[in-house]
């Protein structure tokens, strides 16, 4: 009897974890984190910069669509809502065949809006199209980058 009775009280500990096995699992699991999380936050840095590039491109076949109809880019003044709403000139109105963009100008990856001179100051027969990057500043490396539509970096 007493052989039936410790069968069944090895039974029913064996049915939990051990404090010991419980900490050598958070110990793995926190070992993985510290391993993986700089990893991954790199990589939602990396793929906000290349949004915003893609956005810049994408807006910038608008601009060039944009022209291709009215024969010059929007004004400083219009700015890239020229892309949603015709012109207020006649000429313009009769020559817009847009919207050049499906949907509303999106904001860059960080919330901030993107950045419209015409004539450009880099790019003075075309435009410059940019973003101040992650900490909205010119200059920066990395994710702190300018993102530009030239490629080069902004000139204070």
């Amino acid at each position: 009897m007493s052989s039936s009775f410790d069968h069944h009280r090895t039974r029913r500990t064996r049915r939990g974890f051990t404090l010991i096995e419980m900490l050598v699992v958070i110990a793995i699991i926190a070992t993985l984190a510290a391993v993986v999380a700089p990893n991954v936050f790199r990589n939602v840095g990396d793929a906000q910069t290349t949004a915003a590039k893609t956005q810049i491109a994408m807006i910038g076949l608008a601009l060039d669509s944009y022209r291709m109809d009215i024969h010059t880019y929007p004004t400083d003044d219009e700015g890239l809502g020229a892309l949603q709403t015709p012109p207020t000139t006649s000429e313009g109105v009769a020559n817009w065949r847009g919207p050049y963009l499906l949907r509303a100008i999106p904001a860059d990856p960080w919330g901030r809006p993107y950045l419209y001179r015409s004539p450009g100051q880099a790019n003075p027969r075309r435009f410059d199209l940019y973003s101040l990057g992650r900490d909205g500043q010119i200059g920066g490396t990395d994710e702190d980058a300018d993102i530009t539509s030239w490629g080069g970096p902004v000139a204070p």
